[in-house]
């Protein structure tokens, strides 16, 4: 066991290296030796709820006053001292995870190589610092690289880190004792400081299994305010201090499901393009969505070429270029008869409609004349009974009828008839005056009757 009080700053650099050195190896032997034949059911697309997404990790290790990435300190003297934590964290994607982390421990510096550092407040001079400190942070942490070894999971993940927190602190400064220099005796701050950090860092992590990992990163972390080494030397300057840890984190959840972190969706969408269970639903899929297309073929098959099709053709076999109704059949129109003199409308006659329609025909509007002014004189009551000839179906024509009578009281209505005293029954198709095989009987069957 090796004391950091006692170490300088060279040897344990070396011990550091050197184990960090040693964790790689480890790791990444264990990584390659590890087996990954443990069968999953998870899909590509089938969300985060397959897999477990929350973990804890433990670390410890050096706090530095200095950053990798260079920048001045108000002590330029490096000390290592000791740091540990403890983080939690939720998998949100593959690559990317929201991180709670929980960080103590102390750091030092001292003046290098000058005399003594002189606080820009109270002109005091110190010669070294030490703060203890507790911090809170929450980061995203995103895994921008990774090492599979050819495996149907990855190995090894790295990954970068930021996000922002509170830190609490209490720095100590010690005075400086040269001879014939202005000395301050060592002093701890009075109270504990708390301030704003943002934390940002990288690292690398082994898979040992789906439930545990090995973790090494740094951490360079930015106070916000000059005090957290107990001087402030000079505006604007800010503190900051360093982390460089190693610990082990362990997947919460069933040991059933494995860790999203680690899986490789490359492989597991290879893996279902090629699964023969899924490849047979598709043929199956491939063999129904024919099948469909064949019945909708069928439904549009147009054997005379009328526009009816066959399914719904009530006269198959029509000559081409037959006018046919709805139901295929052919429409004979009667031919006006010029010879006789057009005979006066009288009230109640029946009211015709043209095929699969409720519009009153212009030829009907002497007999709804008629009807109107006898009503409107007697003060009688009247009763349309609408009615349709058999094309379509009962429940279409038992509505057409009905529409045909409301077209004939709306008719009525407007002419000065009054609502209370007309009253409309629809009887569909049913009670034909007429046959229904025949164009003619059809077009007789398409009324609406009065009865007063």
């Amino acid at each position: 066991m090796f004391n950091l009080k006692t170490m300088n700053y060279s040897t344990f650099k070396k011990t550091v290296g050197l184990s960090l050195v040693s964790l790689l190896a480890i790791g990444a032997a264990n990584a390659q030796t590890t087996e990954s034949s443990t069968t999953t059911t998870a899909k590509v697309f089938g969300g985060a709820g397959q897999y477990n997404t929350w973990s804890i990790g433990f670390n410890v290790g050096a706090t530095s006053g200095a950053l990798a990435t260079g920048g001045s300190s108000d002590f330029n003297g490096n000390k290592i001292d000791l740091g540990f934590g403890i983080d939690i964290k939720k998998q949100l994607a593959h690559s990317f995870a929201l991180q709670l982390d929980l960080n103590g421990g102390k750091v030092k510096g001292n003046s290098g190589n000058v005399p003594y550092i002189t606080d820009g407040v109270t002109g005091n001079n110190y010669i070294s610092y030490s703060t203890k400190f507790w911090q809170g942070t929450i980061s995203g942490v995103v895994n921008v690289a990774t090492v599979d070894y050819l495996r149907r999971k990855n190995a090894i993940n790295f990954f970068v880190n930021a996000g922002a927190g509170i830190v609490s602190f209490k720095p100590t400064v010690y005075g400086a004792s040269t001879p014939g220099i202005p000395t301050t005796v060592s002093a701890e701050y009075p109270n504990s400081v708390t301030e704003f950090v943002i934390p940002v860092g990288a690292g690398v992590k082994f898979r040992f299994s789906d439930a545990i990992g090995l973790k090494l990163g740094y951490n360079e972390n930015f106070v916000d305010d000059d005090i957290f080494d107990g001087v402030k030397k000079g505006y604007p300057t800010k503190d900051h201090y360093a982390y460089g840890y190693a610990g082990l984190e362990f997947t919460l959840g069933s040991k059933s499901k494995a860790n999203l972190e680690w899986v490789n969706p490359v492989a597991m969408m290879y893996d279902e393009l090629y699964d023969e269970a899924l490849r047979k639903e598709v043929e199956a899929l491939k063999g129904r969505v024919t099948n469909v297309e064949n019945a909708v073929n069928d439904l549009k098959k147009d054997s005379d070429g009328d526009g009816v099709a066959d399914q719904f053709d009530k006269c198959p076999n029509t000559a081409a270029g037959t006018v046919v109704d709805g139901s295929g059949c052919a429409i004979v129109f009667p031919k006006p008869d010029t010879t006789k003199a057009a005979p006066v409308a009288a009230a109640y006659s029946n009211i015709q409609f043209e095929f699969d329609s409720s519009v009153l025909r212009t030829s009907s509007y002497p007999v709804l004349d008629a009807t109107s002014a006898d009503l409107r004189a007697s003060g009688s009551k009247v009763e349309l009974d609408g009615f349709a000839s058999s094309e379509g179906t009962a429940a279409h024509n038992l509505a057409l009828s009905k529409d045909r009578a409301n077209s004939v009281k709306t008719y009525l209505v407007n002419s000065g008839v009054d609502a209370k005293k007309v009253k409309v029954k629809a009887y569909g198709e049913t009670h034909p005056i007429a046959d229904n095989s025949t164009e003619d009987g059809r077009v007789l069957n398409r009324r609406v009757q009065f009865k007063k």
